[in-house]
């Protein structure tokens, strides 16, 4: 199948580029132009209107279209991602709450049986997003699941899959120090979340174990606070003065305000800001009562006013967040250039991730993940190794 792109306002490297076609043969990018000589099996046509792009990658998600990754159903990651890819979604990072060793084994098989399974955005690898976080910034995580860094218990999680790609740590934690050191040898993620940690142990934690990405800046974490009578740094004003270090937003417009995704935009260097979903299982399902976490020891969240609370309503549960809002905010509501709002939803998250070879980026002989959206972020097609996985 040859597939020719023409007249699109074609986004790579943080610009709109002067080509306007791409063709695909395959399952892979041929070209930034249209090939003498060559017939197409099907045409697109932007008619300079529509933006192409790479594929969007979310490496922090938790489910959506109704389905939880805790759930443990091979077949549900799959919907999971079918449902994501309606968003522009091509690849994506399976996310774990804080739970017990033997759910998140389960987990971690479901990932393993549910990988090679077509339709929807890749499965590109497991993000743990605990359980060795802090039980004062444990936002919608059960407390009960809670726990310090155990050598035993991780090592036998890593050894069930090589698939582990991430995993978000509270620094300040005993044992994260080692941790991380036992992650780089494994050549999983380190990332600093959930923390109480201050300035120094997030500068310390960059330096001496290389966390060298932040889950969810601002959510779960301290700003500058008083110590007796003296005030300390905190963990978000570390991820705006060290330059090498990567920030997650949840650019859903509820997590953060416009002002602070300026902020952030204004500060960061821009491929150090990578936009998440931080999506649960209501993502695309509009208003009501959802479980958070596994349907079995989960509990019951709300869904209003555009995003997951708990049911006091006093803290955020994740999110319902899809990619292509992610873009849209930035874009509407920070006043992002659409180019640099989309290399934060691409490039960036590849290059955090270190899978830059392999996606987040146009490139020939590369894979034909492709989302193609128009001026206000609505996805007209998803394309995933040269198939069209998703049509607006």
């Amino acid at each position: 199948m040859k597939t020719l792109f023409t007249n699109f306002k074609i986004i790579a490297n943080g610009e709109i580029l002067p080509q306007t076609d791409l063709s695909v043969a395959g399952s892979k990018i041929d070209s930034f132009e249209q090939r003498d000589g060559i017939t197409y099996d099907r045409v697109i046509d932007g008619r300079g209107e529509l933006y192409l792009s790479a594929g969007f990658v979310d490496i922090h998600t938790h489910g959506g279209g109704g389905y939880d990754f805790m759930d443990s159903v091979a077949k549900e990651y799959n919907l999971v991602a079918v449902n994501h890819a309606k968003y522009g979604c091509t690849a994506l990072y399976p996310t774990t709450v804080s739970a017990s060793e033997e759910e998140l084994k389960a987990s971690i098989c479901a990932f393993e049986e549910a990988k090679s399974m077509k339709g929807g955005a890749k499965l590109i690898g497991i993000h743990l997003e605990g359980p060795y976080i802090s039980k004062n910034q444990k936002g919608a995580m059960d407390e009960k699941y809670i726990r310090l860094p155990d050598e035993k218990e991780y090592s036998e999680l890593f050894k069930l899959s090589s698939n582990i790609k991430r995993m978000t740590v509270a620094p300040e934690l005993e044992g994260a120090a080692e941790l991380g050191v036992f992650m780089r040898e494994h050549d999983v993620i380190p990332s600093i979340g959930h923390t109480d940690a201050d300035f120094k142990a997030v500068a310390d934690a960059h330096e001496k174990g290389g966390y060298a990405l932040m889950t969810h800046l601002y959510s779960c974490m301290p700003l500058t606070h008083r110590v007796n009578a003296w005030r300390v740094a905190g963990a978000v004003e570390a991820g705006y003065y060290i330059d090498t270090m990567a920030v997650e937003l949840i650019a859903d417009g509820c997590h953060l305000p416009p002002e602070i995704l300026k902020m952030v935009y204004k500060f960061k260097p821009l491929d150090k800001i990578v936009l998440v979903t931080d999506s649960m299982r209501a993502a695309g399902m509009g208003e009501g009562v959802f479980r958070f976490g596994s349907r079995a020891n989960g509990y019951d969240i709300v869904v209003e006013d555009g995003v997951a609370k708990l049911m006091d309503r006093t803290a955020f549960a994740g999110s319902v967040a899809t990619t292509d809002r992610l873009v849209r905010t930035m874009v509407k509501k920070a006043c992002v250039p659409i180019a640099h709002a989309v290399k934060m939803i691409t490039e960036n998250p590849a290059l955090a991730m270190k899978i830059d070879s392999e996606y987040g980026f146009l490139k020939e002989g590369r894979a034909a993940d492709i989302t193609v959206f128009d001026s206000d972020i609505n996805v007209k097609y998803t394309m995933v190794d040269g198939e069209l996985v998703f049509e607006g």
